[in-house]
């Protein structure tokens, strides 16, 4: 596919098609960016709430899961209290170790016991603490007088009046609930019955992400669970304590920023044991789970872009079709062919209405072009018997300096100008014998050359001469030797495009040479018609119609002056611009020139 057609489809400026496709392709990606931008916000929030619903949902069956062990153990707690003839009686009886009585009231309380916590894997311990020293207990670990008068103990006699709860840590990790035994409303012992700190675990071990972290604490502050595998950044004990603090278990989730981080937060705190729960949840590894999510909207989105571009070229290719047509039947009269082969346009729209006048115009102006021909053809006759005389310069100057006066008494600058303008130009074309001019003379002849072709066209047409050293100025060059590389620039290359033309002169020394470019901005030649228009001799489309020397001449005349080392070379890209080359010896002006002569 062709530069050209790309740029005549996607430019707004230059054709309806052009217009229709780049709307088409704004309204789409407009509404497939809004469209995605509005699922992938609608997404992101989304998977936040099932986050936060997740997990809120994990914390609450935590809790009912944790508060019916609980309240399980509490009952045992009861039975072993409320129980006088096996526990109460046993811890009051009198018989010391090791004697036959007290190994009898030890089996019978050790069965009491193994019995209540039989089937019950979530129970690694129940034990009975007489105050008198008396320890009995089923399960492991082993559990000796020592524990008299250690804190877990002092903490169940002043908090167990009811149920006491008291995190264990050393040896083995667990939850111990106690309750004071008493007999005539005096304490004789505890009992205690430790819940096996893997079942916690398990219970608590949900995470919507793997850096996520969950904490239990107890109503005075106290870490009952907390995740072992923290992440590096987690924050700190006190910090999550204080947190605790300001939330005081409310059950909402909120946004948090902790140590720099975004967190969202879910709080909840048990009716039943008054441990509050605290999850918090990195706001950035759970939006990470929505990278995927992004990339495939991405994906799709870009998928259905290049869909509907291909679409829009179809569509606007199929609605300006027989506006091509009609384009192109102009543009065959435009050039004067007046009988052209018909592209039936039988819409019914407005195109197809256009089509019925434009055929209708051009048979009107054939007829009318037939009785001009008729007319004329006397007039072209006499005309081009006068053109074959010859006219004297005196007599053409004299002529020309008239039509100039009179431009000039009837406010007619344009006509002045070009009059002015080809007075000089045939002064120094017909007045000057010499070969050679100066380079500040040659650059004067293309200025009145372009002074006068620029009102054929349209669009203004500008000269600009850059000239490296004002010395360049009075170096030798032969006579007109820039003007038909001029006239080739404005005839072929800028005149086509009816737009704004500009030609651009350099002049600048280089290696010890004269350089001259001449670059203009028009459509540019193939590499043939670079090849023809140096190589061959004598076509009209390569040759100056005014000095009757083409770019082929201006080359031979260099080369046979000054060697095979000078000449001309053509640089071009076809529809941006063309540049010609001539290289010439730098010569200065000789004093021992002949004048030129002056009519």
């Amino acid at each position: 596919m062709k530069l050209s057609t790309i740029q005549r489809w996607i430019s707004p400026g230059r054709s309806i098609q052009g217009k229709i496709f780049i709307a088409f392709s704004a309204v789409t990606l407009v509404s497939i960016v809004s469209i995605t931008v509005i699922v992938y916000m609608s997404m992101r929030e989304t998977i936040m709430h099932n986050a936060v619903t997740s997990v809120s949902d994990s914390i609450r069956q935590a809790d009912e899961s944790l508060n019916m062990m609980l309240e399980e153990i509490d009952r045992l707690n009861t039975v072993v209290v409320t129980n006088k003839n096996t526990v109460i009686d046993t811890l009051l009886s009198p018989n010391e170790e090791i004697s036959y009585e007290w190994f009898q009231e030890q089996k019978r309380i050790d069965e009491f016991l193994s019995v209540l916590i039989d089937y019950k894997p979530y129970i690694t311990r129940i034990a009975v603490v007489g105050l008198n020293g008396k320890v009995y207990f089923s399960g492991g670990p082993w559990l000796d007088r020592t524990v008299l008068g250690s804190p877990m103990l002092d903490y169940m006699l002043q908090n167990g009046s009811r149920h006491a709860y008291f995190k264990q840590t050393g040896v083995s990790d667990a939850i111990t609930v106690g309750r004071e035994i008493r007999y005539n409303r005096e304490p004789i012992g505890v009992v205690m019955v430790d819940l096996n700190y893997d079942f916690i675990q398990k219970t608590y071990g949900v995470k919507p992400t793997t850096d996520s972290m969950i904490y239990v604490l107890d109503m005075q502050g106290g870490f009952v669970y907390e995740a072992e595998s923290a992440p590096s950044f987690a924050p700190s004990s006190d910090r999550i304590v204080g947190l605790n603090q300001e939330l005081a278990g409310n059950g909402d989730a909120i946004k948090q920023v902790i140590d720099g981080r975004d967190y969202i937060v879910v709080s909840r705190r048990s009716s039943y044991t008054g441990w509050t729960t605290l999850a918090l949840i990195p706001m950035d590894s759970l939006l990470s789970e929505s990278a995927r999510l992004r990339k495939l909207l991405a994906e799709v989105s870009v998928i259905v872009f290049v869909v509907v571009l291909i679409g829009s070229l179809q569509v606007s290719s199929r609605i300006t079709l027989n506006i091509r047509r009609l384009k192109s039947l102009m543009m065959f009269v435009k050039e004067g062919n007046l009988t052209f082969p018909r592209k039936e346009i039988k819409g019914e729209d407005e195109t197809g209405q256009l089509y019925r006048v434009f055929i209708s115009m051009v048979e009107d102006l054939k007829r009318l072009m037939e009785g001009i021909r008729v007319s004329e053809r006397a007039k072209r006759e006499a005309e081009l018997t006068a053109l074959q005389a010859q006219i004297h310069p005196h007599f053409l100057y004299n002529s020309l300096n008239t039509i100039k006066y009179l431009a000039k008494m009837n406010g007619v600058p344009n006509i002045e100008e070009v009059s002015g303008s080809l007075i000089e130009l045939m002064r120094g074309v017909l007045g000057n014998s010499s070969e050679f001019l100066t380079m500040r003379e040659e650059l004067d002849y293309v200025e009145r050359y372009i002074s006068i072709v620029k009102y054929r066209y349209m669009e203004p047409i500008r000269m600009v001469a850059q000239v490296e050293d004002d010395a360049l100025l009075e170096c030798r060059v032969l006579k007109l030797m820039l003007q038909p590389l001029v006239e080739n620039a404005i005839i072929h290359g800028i005149g086509p495009l009816e737009r704004e033309g500009l030609v651009l002169i350099r002049v600048c020394e280089e290696g010890g040479d004269l350089k001259i470019e001449v670059i203009d901005h028009g459509k540019g030649m193939t590499e043939g018609q670079k090849a023809a228009l140096l190589g061959e001799r004598g076509k009209s489309g390569n040759t100056s119609r005014f000095s009757g020397m083409g770019v082929r001449n201006v080359h031979e005349r260099i080369v046979h002056l000054y060697g095979h080392s000078y000449g001309v070379k053509l640089y071009s890209e076809p529809g941006l611009y063309t540049k010609v080359e001539i290289r010439l010896p730098k010569l200065t002006e000789c004093k021992g020139e002949s004048e030129q002569e002056v009519i």
